[in-house]
């Protein structure tokens, strides 16, 4: 029977972070990069796996056999990934690789930079609204939901 160390739940779904290069400064940005990715998430990295040699069959890596061996045991979810690449040599062996994945009950995903949901002035206009709203306004202190009294009276 798999066992999750980390419990379950939306969001907390333990996963793997995978990098595979020759050169050890972009295997560590690989993983800082995957690690972020899967953070913003919820999603508490069991272990990081790699490998040296990206041009070694997938199925012939040590770094990749780790991950499988903690895929099938239960011990991830799922597998995070800064690049393509890293598991794939094109989009369509990367897809064929997810469906795999998932037919085994995991899931495979490549950390993109997401870009802010909104812009600053994006921002600014939705807090001007929630204010508008909510009778209250920054700009001038005034609540707007009642009628305002002064010393001369409504």
């Amino acid at each position: 029977m798999p066992t999750n160390p980390h419990g379950g739940g939306i969001g907390h779904v333990p996963v793997a972070v995978y990098s595979s290069s020759p050169h050890a400064a972009t295997i560590q940005e690989s993983e800082a990069c995957a690690r972020r990715y899967a953070d913003a998430r919820l999603w508490p990295v069991a272990r990081a796996w790699s490998d040296p040699d990206p041009d070694v069959p997938l199925v012939d890596r040590i770094g990749w056999r780790g991950i499988t061996d903690a895929l099938g045991n239960g011990i991830v979810r799922g597998i995070v990934v800064a690049d393509q690449a890293h598991v794939a040599t094109d989009s369509a062996e990367f897809e064929r690789l997810g469906a795999l994945i998932r037919d085994r009950g995991g899931f495979l995903a490549v950390a993109t930079a997401s870009a802010p949901r909104r812009t600053p002035g994006q921002q600014a206009r939705r807090r001007n609204v929630l204010e508008a709203a909510s009778g209250w306004s920054e700009l001038d202190g005034i609540r707007h939901d009642r009628p305002e009294t002064g010393s001369d009276g409504p």
